[in-house]
């Protein structure tokens, strides 16, 4: 006779390895402590997709290069550039830091710009002499656009228990400009290059389900009103939900992937053919000779199947007491209001790879207004000046192994996850001063909690 029992119990123990919070990717997660943490493919790749991953993974890693060059596949860097390849501001798959000095050359850290309005799709409007980026490299024979610069101004406070802190406001400027002044009512939004692992994971997700965690209107009155942003789907030709970049201006990580070249490495591809040139520039305009894209559709593609298909790293562990006061302290102080704990991804996922897994990404892809202090000013479609994406925080404790620093939030101005919830305000601004009236015992314990995610 067929034994019910042992069929409920083995259904039980399927479920409970997928629905696993020490498994955040659910079945792309993989168990790494090490540098290449953040670097591994999914651990039932397909293999249809496992050449495409690797081949990706060299072009990811790769230095772009001028052309002529005897590697064809790897030319067509600039005209104007900020990286010679996308590992250089993805370290490892992690994520960026800042210039540690005045005098460090901005790699990690861009400087997007635009002027008040919206295009025709309701995006940026770009300026008349730099476009939306200020480019600090360029190839022989063309004039970088000029150099970013940033200082810091330490801001002092203290936690109810007059443990003092301290903070370290970015100042920025752009000098030795080679085409004009920037325009008087430009807008500049610094980005550091976030990591890039399980993003594939994140596209998976229903857009129903990101919807249900939105109320623009706060009417729950919880003081929490995440947005969904929409933009520009260059490939569908009509608004999509945004879901990457630190605005959530991205609709696709084949978008990203595709802005990515064209803006940092001033590589075409086919999903962006054109080479960012403003007429001004005309030694750019010169060297934009060749006319197929510089990174061709089979190639491009692979890169795309890679950012698809980076796991997610299992979780550290701590005592369970330890475990249990962190993860209470960041329910208690409304911390995964933003932060959403967990999400079943789309059975309908183009990866089936990716398909129906219960993830674990503690982000909910909405934008939220983080107050004044963190504003950029420059509205990106929807989000406006004070708006962000909650960004993901799983692997976030594994980024100092990775990455060789602590450097967090949209510009690396935060040393520690600590000064990072110091830095929210706005709909956060309630759950950072309850943060601030915690013991330091109870500190130590949401952090550790926060660093084993």
């Amino acid at each position: 006779m067929y034994n019910m029992s042992k069929f409920f119990l083995l259904f039980l123990a399927c479920c409970s390895l997928q629905a696993n919070p020490q498994r955040p990717g659910g079945d792309n997660t993989t168990l790494s402590e090490t540098t290449m943490a953040f670097s591994l493919p999914h651990p039932k790749i397909s293999k249809k997709h496992k050449i495409d991953f690797f081949v990706g993974k060299s072009f990811f890693r790769q230095n772009w290069v001028t052309q002529p060059a005897s590697v064809k596949s790897l030319e067509g860097l600039g005209p104007t550039f900020i990286a010679h390849s996308c590992i250089a501001c993805h370290a490892q798959d992690g994520r960026g830091r800042p210039p540690l000095t005045k005098d460090e050359n901005f790699e990690a850290l861009l400087l997007r710009i635009s002027v008040p309005g919206k295009n025709i799709h309701g995006g940026v409007i770009p300026t008349e002499n730099y476009g939306d980026q200020i480019q600090n490299q360029a190839v022989a024979g063309v004039q970088s656009e000029g150099r970013p610069v940033v200082e810091y101004t330490e801001i002092k406070g203290k936690f109810s228990d007059g443990t003092e802190y301290s903070l370290i406001k970015p100042n920025y400027k752009v000098e030795n400009l080679a085409f004009g002044d920037l325009p008087k009512d430009v807008m500049i939004s610094p980005r550091i290059a976030p990591a890039v692992f399980g993003l594939g994971l994140l596209e998976a997700i229903a857009e129903k389900d990101v919807l249900k965690n939105a109320d623009p209107e706060d009417k729950n009155k919880d003081g929490i009103s995440g947005r969904a942003n929409y933009v520009w789907n260059v490939k569908k030709n009509k608004l999509s939900l945004g879901r990457f970049g630190w605005k959530a201006n991205q609709p696709t990580l084949e978008q990203q992937a595709g802005g990515a070249f064209l803006g940092d490495m001033g590589i075409t591809t086919p999903l962006f053919s054109e080479n960012n040139c403003p007429a001004v520039q005309i030694n750019c305009v010169k060297a934009s000779e060749k006319k197929e894209p510089e990174i061709n559709s089979k190639h491009f593609r692979s890169v795309v199947v890679y950012s698809h298909l980076l796991s997610v790293p299992e979780r550290r562990t701590l005592q369970e007491l330890e475990l249990q006061a962190g993860e209470k302290l960041m329910n208690d102080l409304k911390c995964t209001s933003c932060h959403v704990q967990k999400f079943q991804t789309s059975k309908q996922a183009e990866f089936k790879e990716n398909a129906n897994q219960t993830i674990y990404p503690y982000t909910d892809l909405l934008l939220h207004d983080m107050g004044e202090d963190l504003s950029d000013g420059r509205p990106d479609f929807l989000a406006n000046g004070n708006e962000w994406r909650t960004a993901p925080l799983w692997g976030i404790g594994l980024i100092s192994k990775v990455n060789k620093h602590t450097r967090f939030l949209h510009d690396g101005r935060a040393r520690s996850i600590e000064e990072a919830i110091l830095w929210h305000g706005g709909e956060a601004a309630a759950s950072k001063e309850a943060y601030k009236k915690l013991t330091k015992l109870e500190r130590a314990q949401l952090i550790k909690f926060i660093e084993v995610l």
